[in-house]
């Protein structure tokens, strides 16, 4: 058996090392879509110190949360990263201290150009690779915790830590693109539904002229008149779990129900709430208790059924209705993604408006993700969380040396994902922003 090495030396003079090596194909990317020139065009405002462009600034609030580093403290691992400040065209790098400071500087005066900036590249991006005739848009609300004394930090709908302040943004994606397409940060003690018809009228304005069917889904915190009425006057189609109010619990125990193979059983009833302008059609899906379940059920339960209603102007039968709403579970798994791989959670600063402030930039950074995936890379990363998209190709050792006067990026031989990296340089060149 061959020994191990007695006489190793270990130096620390390796400058040309990264372990980013996979960042090429992102920055090809943010290259091709012209990003820290567009930055810098709509984000222009005056700064005193003026060491760091405002471009250069929101790409190093970029490009940590791009590749999950977390917190901003720790962006400082890319400050003594020479390949990474090489490819990224960042010779020097803001310290965590910096960057708090230009997101308080930036939130009243280049947040609003930011987010037109936003709405610019995702109808670019919406239109690739072809118009879209249709979008599912999925509201939700989250709850983000917060540590510390923070401005606008409410108590309010706190599911896991009851008692203590937090924020709630309200968040719409599209359910078939998976792109962020409108949101707002709003204090902890906020309604689920304060601000839906605003946003709303935001995301009709955002659609392009290809869109001609809208359809809205979302959970029981947005069961409310004015929002059904919104979407009906916009000839949007919907699909939203209603509240189980007195009288709906008395009319789900009076319906006949059918029976399906999956072992549930659906019906459906017309009724008009009170306040509500005229009468809609609910659908029940009602699913038999097991003696033995010892889960804690989600849903309202009443005898031995747990039951969920819901509220929609859609002609599917009750079973599709159901099933399609079920589609809307990848929202939550994109808010999840968002809390973990991304820093969605880990709020930076004390002032609402840089924490609103980087609640924008942290969205637009998961779009560019998002674009970067859909349109540059294979089907099979099409629906991979950061996480994994890290592990399997930006996180790639990597070593930069110059032969024959020509930077050259040396990857590991036996690289797994070699054809991957390969395809996504040729899907880059070939694309047209």
């Amino acid at each position: 058996m061959k020994r191990s090495p007695k006489n190793l030396k270990v130096t620390f003079s390796g400058e040309h090392l990264t372990h980013f090596g996979g960042l090429y194909l992102l920055q090809k990317f943010l290259q091709k879509v012209n990003l820290r020139s567009l930055l810098s065009q709509y984000m222009h405002f005056f700064q005193r110190n003026n060491r760091y462009t405002t471009g250069e600034e929101m790409m190093a609030l970029i490009y940590p949360i791009s590749l999950g580093l977390g917190r901003i403290e720790t962006t400082h691992l890319l400050k003594h990263n020479g390949v990474f400040q090489y490819l990224t065209g960042l010779s020097t790098y803001p310290n965590p201290t910096t960057l708090r400071r230009f997101l308080l500087r930036m939130a009243p005066l280049a947040l609003p150009k930011l987010r037109k900036l936003h709405d610019r590249l995702l109808l670019a991006m919406i239109l690739k690779p072809n118009p879209p005739t249709k979008v599912i848009f999925d509201l939700d609300s989250t709850v983000l915790i917060l540590y510390g004394k923070q401005e606008m930090a409410r108590i309010g709908y706190n599911p896991k830590k009851w008692g203590r302040p937090s924020y709630h943004p309200l968040l719409c994606f599209n359910g078939i693109t998976k792109d962020f397409w409108q949101g707002e940060l709003r204090p902890g003690d906020a309604h689920t539904a304060t601000g839906t018809v605003e946003l709303l009228k935001t995301v009709f304005a955002k659609l392009p002229p290809s869109v001609k069917l809208v359809i809205i889904r979302a959970d029981k915190g947005f069961y409310d008149h004015e929002t059904i009425e919104y979407l009906e006057s916009r000839k949007a189609l919907f699909v939203i779990v209603a509240k189980l109010t007195g009288p709906v619990k008395r009319k789900i125990s009076t319906l006949s129900y059918q029976v399906h193979s999956s072992g549930l059983e659906t019906a459906e009833f017309m009724y008009q709430p009170t306040k509500w302008k005229k009468e809609y059609r609910f659908v029940v899906v009602r699913r038999l208790i097991p003696e033995d379940s010892s889960e804690q059920l989600t849903l309202f339960s009443m005898g031995k059924y747990s039951y969920q209603v819901i509220v929609t102007n859609m002609k599917l039968t009750p079973l599709n209705t159901w099933r399609f709403y079920n589609g809307r579970a990848a929202v939550e798994l994109i808010i999840k993604e968002l809390k973990g791989d991304y820093p969605l959670a880990k709020i930076p600063t004390k002032h609402f408006a840089a924490n609103e402030a980087y609640f924008h930039t942290l969205l637009f950074s998961y779009n560019l993700i998002n674009w970067f995936k859909r349109l540059c890379l294979p089907k099979e990363f099409h629906n991979m969380t950061l996480k994994t998209l890290r592990s399997r190709l930006l996180l790639i050792p990597g070593e930069l040396v110059r032969a024959k006067n020509r930077p050259t990026l040396k990857l590991p031989a036996n690289f797994l994902y070699k054809d991957a990296f390969e395809y996504a340089i040729k899907k880059i060149e070939n694309l047209r922003i």
